[in-house]
């Protein structure tokens, strides 16, 4: 039987170099071959781990050790102390456990432990504070950083791709240029409209080095002295460029606290926003605000790609709903000429319209032309009325945000003062109930109940001031809109890049005439900075009156052609409808004994004399006027099959029936029949379905009106919050809705 082996194991980490020379690996291997040698423990061989930390149980020595315990090899384990095994004492006390299962002595010479004495009862105690000194080192060390990142100082100990430590000064970052080209083209092509592997693809094209070859190239980063571990010096990846577009480091801000470390596992772990501390202006910026914003923005659009196309439109990420708020995205119609055009996401969802009653369909095209149509228009305005038009400007981005400010600064003082009486009234009832005048269950009551207001006003605070130092911040942002205009006084396209800059969002409104393509549509353009601009008298055309009556006659021409169409489309709905009905009865059999009909009279059989409806005194269908005349209601009848249809003259009806007509319509075909019979008898169904929906309109937004200014769904709200605006218009257009189709149409 072969001999087991004695395994000598020493660890040394950074944080037990700090205790001397004492705790080096020589002076343990020196100790622990002395003992092994002195007890006859031979043969031995050392595992042996060095700078790595003992809340680590991935050291290599100690993987090692354990791999050749448990193949059987080793016999007995030498340590200096426990704290050598490691510093965590759960996963410590299981390592001891395996040990004795495995039938392996264990030895811990300063702690004066040996398994083969027996259980020692205070040696757990020795695992925890083992594992407590870990934790204590750990937090000296991360007050030590949080001290100097909290100075201003930064705490990273590498620059991000883009600078370079200052030689003369390690904690001072300048530009590195070469890479700063790089990190400002990848911000440029994002405002052009690429995204990030469309990005990452380019600079592989081009040969751009990536940031770790770059970094090492310059002697910083983390991968000096492993370049040649890198396979493919070009390899940009997606992730990589999504990266470098989130750095504020970029705007010249230093930004410490973004990862948190535990003190077993040694990993960062990122952590929210709010828990960064921003330094501003602490080295020379690379990324201009603007574009940084700017760029921010269009990441958090999810560009959707046109299925078999691959490519996005300039517009997408920017367009939406007017109705239900949702984006729109882009579809080119497969017909050769991949018109793009725009829909709502939400119409399509199923069931389809219920989320949003119409597609708001647009094309992109006009939409791009009318966008370059006010900035001309803009520029022009800018050009020849100079301060008409900063003081436009700033009126219009005052009026937008000086009644939500108000509000918010009112709110914010109403806190600020309830926060000061709960501080007096926790004081306050602190103290009767160490004087005995209030109960301690009553004060535990009070006291959550004002601990919890308290924690809510102070978050409330928080968002509140936030919210009053953006608004002081906008204030400002009419020059900076004032700037963009003269930045392109003179332009001939309309690029993605300036389409970025200007534009924030793009509402779109349904036709005026659903279905239509000859008809007006709204769209709404809210500017960065300003919000919803326009020069004064832009898009009004003075028309003559000869150009109003040609407008007006096309509008009735359009008006006549739909309802000729929808007067054959009833009709063709009638002629199948009548077929279908003789083609069940001419498959019916009982009264035709021949099984034939006679081919001039449809509803009579026919032997081999000839038609027997004629032999009994009937008349053939061959043989039917083509149009008679009643004499009791004065009608004309005209021969359609084997029916006389009556020739009803119907006035010319010009005006639409509309959303709620069609609704009344269709409950009139399915549970009103002879009201709907009627009416199309007397040719007076349409001026009706028109009469009713005008007077459904007219209610509607009767009672919108009442119920916004009732609700405070304001111009106001509109200017802060579109989303939000658009959400209450929404309920309460529900709400509206619902009545009337209860009280007006379905009734």
């Amino acid at each position: 039987m072969q001999e087991k082996l004695t395994a000598l194991y020493e660890r040394l980490s950074h944080d037990d170099d700090l205790m001397g020379e004492s705790n080096s690996i020589s002076n343990q291997k020196q100790m622990l071959s002395e003992y092994a040698e002195s007890h006859g423990l031979t043969p031995y061989i050392h595992f042996t781990d060095d700078g790595i930390s003992g809340t680590r149980f991935d050291r290599p020595g100690f993987v090692s050790m354990m791999d050749a315990i448990k193949a059987g090899q080793i016999g007995t384990v030498i340590i200096k102390d426990m704290s050598r095994l490691g510093r965590d004492y759960l996963m410590v006390g299981q390592i001891q456990e395996m040990l004795r299962q495995k039938q392996v002595r264990l030895v811990a010479i300063n702690d004066g432990h040996d398994s083969l004495n027996g259980d020692d009862d205070f040696l757990p105690f020795r695992n925890i504070m083992n594992e407590w000194y870990a934790k204590d080192t750990s937090k000296k060390i991360r007050s030590t950083f949080k001290a100097k990142g909290n100075s201003g100082k930064h705490v990273a100990s590498t620059t991000p791709y883009g600078y370079l430590k200052d030689p003369e000064n390690k904690e001072h970052w300048i530009v590195d240029e070469e890479a700063a080209q790089v990190v400002r083209r990848i911000f440029q092509m994002t405002m052009d409209g690429y995204g990030p592997y469309q990005i990452a693809k380019k600079l592989k094209e081009d040969q751009v080095e990536i940031p770790a070859v770059h970094m090492a190239r310059h002697g910083a980063g983390l991968w000096q002295g492993r370049v040649d571990e890198i396979k493919d010096p070009y390899a940009w990846g997606s992730s990589t460029v999504a990266g470098i577009l989130k750095k504020r480091e970029y705007l010249g801000h230093t930004v410490n606290f973004k990862t948190r470390k535990h003190f077993k596992d040694k990993k960062s772990h990122y952590v929210s926003e709010d828990n960064w501390t921003v330094f501003e202006d602490t080295q020379e910026a690379i990324i201009d605000q603007e574009t940084f914003d700017n760029v921010q923005r269009i990441r958090k659009n999810v560009r959707r790609y046109p299925d078999g196309w691959g490519e996005a439109h300039p517009l997408t990420g920017l367009m939406y709903c007017a109705d239900c708020g949702s984006k729109m995205y882009v579809h080119r119609v497969n017909n050769g000429k991949r018109i793009p055009q725009y829909t709502c996401s939400a119409y399509s969802k199923v069931p389809v319209g219920t989320l949003c009653p119409t597609q708001h369909r647009i094309n992109a095209d006009i939409v791009m032309e009318l966008i370059k149509d006010l900035l001309k228009a803009i520029a022009e305005y800018s050009h020849l009325n100079r301060e008409e038009f900063i003081e436009t400007v700033k009126t219009t981005q005052s009026s937008q945000q000086s009644g939500e400010i108000v509000r918010l600064k009112s709110r914010l003082a109403e806190a600020k003062k309830r926060l000061q009486e709960l501080e007096k009234l926790i004081c306050r009832i602190y103290e009767d109930n160490i004087l005995g005048k209030l109960p301690d269950e009553r004060y535990a009551v009070l006291d959550g109940q004002y601990s919890k207001e308290q924690k809510e006003l102070t978050e409330e605070i928080s968002d509140l001031e936030a919210e009053v130092a953006g608004y002081e911040n906008g204030r400002r942002s009419a020059e900076r809109f004032i700037a963009l205009v003269d930045k392109y006084q003179n332009f001939d396209e309309l690029t993605t890049y300036m389409l970025n800059e200007f534009v924030e969002k793009i509402l779109v409104h349904e036709r005026d005439r659903k279905g239509s393509q000859q008809t007006t549509q709204e769209i709404e353009i809210y500017f960065n900075f300003v919000g919803r601009y326009l020069p004064p008298h832009f898009g009004e055309v003075q028309l003559t009156p000869e150009e109003k009556e040609e407008l007006r006659k096309r509008e009735a021409r359009k008006d006549r052609l739909h309802q000729n169409y929808l007067r054959r489309k009833a009709k063709r709905i009638r002629r199948q409808s009548k077929r279908k009905k003789e083609s069940r009865d001419r498959g019916k059999e009982g009264s035709n004994p021949a099984g034939r009909y006679c081919e001039r009279c449809v509803c009579a059989s026919v032997d081999a004399s000839g038609c027997r409806t004629k032999e009994r005194g009937g008349k053939c269908m061959k043989e039917l006027k083509p149009m008679i005349h009643d004499e009791k209601n004065g009608l004309d009848y005209i021969l359609v099959g084997d029916y006389y249809i009556p020739l009803i003259h119907v006035a010319e009806e010009t005006r639409d029936i509309g959303f709620y007509g069609s609704l009344r319509r269709n409950y009139l075909k399915d549970y009103k029949q002879a009201l709907y019979s009627q009416l199309m008898m007397t040719g007076k169904l349409w001026s009706y379905l028109a009469d009713l929906n005008e007077i459904c309109v007219e209610r509607r937004n009767t009672m919108m009106d009442q119920m916004m200014e009732a609700e405070g769904v304001t111009e106001e709200l509109k200017g802060k919050d579109q989303m939000e605006w658009l959400r209450r218009v929404n309920n309460i257009r529900n709400r509206v809705d619902e009545v009337i189709l209860n009280e007006l149409v379905y009734v």
